[in-house]
This record gives C-alpha cells, structure tokens and sequence, in this order.
C-alpha cells in the first residue's frame, strides 16, 4: 500500500497518517525527516542539502525528489509506504510521477473551510502544562481558565482566525490543485483516488479510511 494523503491544515492529516501507517505496517515517510537523517548521513547529496540549508534557501523540488526515490527503495518500504506533507504542489506531483515513484491511492481528508475555522480557532491552550480545550467540544469549567491551577489560558497564534484563513488561502491555492490532478488523472497514473470526509471523530474518520481501502 503506497499512500499520498491530502487535506487542508487542521483536517487531522498528521494523527491519521501516524495511525494508517501503523494499520499497514508501512513506514511514514516525512520529506523533513528525510532531508535530516541525509545530512546526519552526510551522504554526496546530504553535503549538497546541508549547504543549501545553512544558506537559508529552499532545498529544490528535483533534490527533494531524489531523496524520495532514494528512501522508497530502501527495504523498509518493501511493502509500502505513506508519503508524509508530500508532494505539496502540482509540480512536485507531476515530477513525483516523472520519477517513477509508484502510488497505489490517494486519498483526500475532506473538511470545508469553515468547520476548519471553527476547529482550530476555538482551541485553547495552558501554556506551563500544555492541557488542551475547546470553547465548543472540550471548554474549561470557567471560560478561558484552566480547570487545574485558575491560571489564564491562551490561543496560540496560529490558531487565530486570520492565521488560518491565510493558511486555507495558501493551501487553496497551491496544494488543493493536487486533488484535481489526482481526480483526473488517476486511471492514467493506475492509482485509486479516495474521497473521505473527515468530519467526526478520529477513530470514526480512520475506519471510514481502512474501509474504502481493503
């Protein structure tokens, strides 16, 4: 089972691709992680990394790629693999392709807009201990004070409303054009294209998943 699992931020991408991999027993492969462990390695193309990053630019989608077909073929991914906040754009889908880089289903975590808006602005946060509410689905017993110790709570400033819609805007219109390439194309790529709201709980929204794809 080789995945690519899209949705826009806050659908809960993260939590399920943790527990996808762990159903399959296939290893989750972070574009991030991949271009650490290279420059930990300090491989011939690690070295190359490792200078663009200190220099503060974007490591380029063609070495990106490479690092990819790289890490699918080492024997871990013999049965499979979930690709992890990649590809993010059309080009790095279309060059992933171009690559020969084998994806059997993608699959889509589908969440409007403003149930995202609602999701993530409504949490809030202690900061000393990291406890988590939500003004609608898990509120404090006093409004915007911590059950534990009556200190203040706050919102995290990604999680203010404007910091999100900018974050839906930039996923709108850079990663949502993935889900119409992968529509389209999909018989021509031999790979399934899944659809799965991700409205519900987390262990609802994982068998909704585990159930279209065995």
């Amino acid at each position: 089972m080789r995945i690519i699992l899209l949705g826009p931020p806050g659908a809960g991408k993260g939590t399920q691709a943790i527990n996808l991999a762990k159903y399959f027993h296939i290893p989750m492969i972070s574009t991030g992680d991949i271009l650490r462990a290279a420059v930990k390695a300090q491989t011939p193309l690690g070295k190359k990394v490792q200078t663009i990053m200190e220099s503060g630019s974007l490591v380029a989608d063609e070495i990106v790629i490479d690092l990819v077909k790289n890490r699918v073929n080492e024997p871990d991914c013999k049965n499979g693999y979930l690709l992890d906040g990649f590809p993010r754009t059309l080009t790095q889908a279309e060059a992933l392709n171009s690559a020969g880089i084998q994806i059997d289903v993608v699959i889509e975590l589908a969440v409007l807009d403003e149930e995202i808006v609602a999701r993530l602005s409504g949490r809030r946060i202690h900061a000393a201990s990291g406890r988590t509410y939500h003004v609608l689905h898990n509120p404090p017993k006093v409004p915007e004070i911590d059950d534990v110790t009556s200190e203040p709570l706050i919102q995290r400033e990604d999680d203010k409303e404007h910091v999100i819609r900018n974050r839906l805007k930039v996923y709108h219109a850079q990663t949502k054009p993935l889900i119409d390439y992968y529509k389209k194309q999909a018989p021509g790529l031999k790979l399934r294209y899944i659809s799965v709201n991700g409205i519900g709980k987390l262990e609802e929204v994982q068998q909704k998943i585990i159930k279209e794809l065995c």
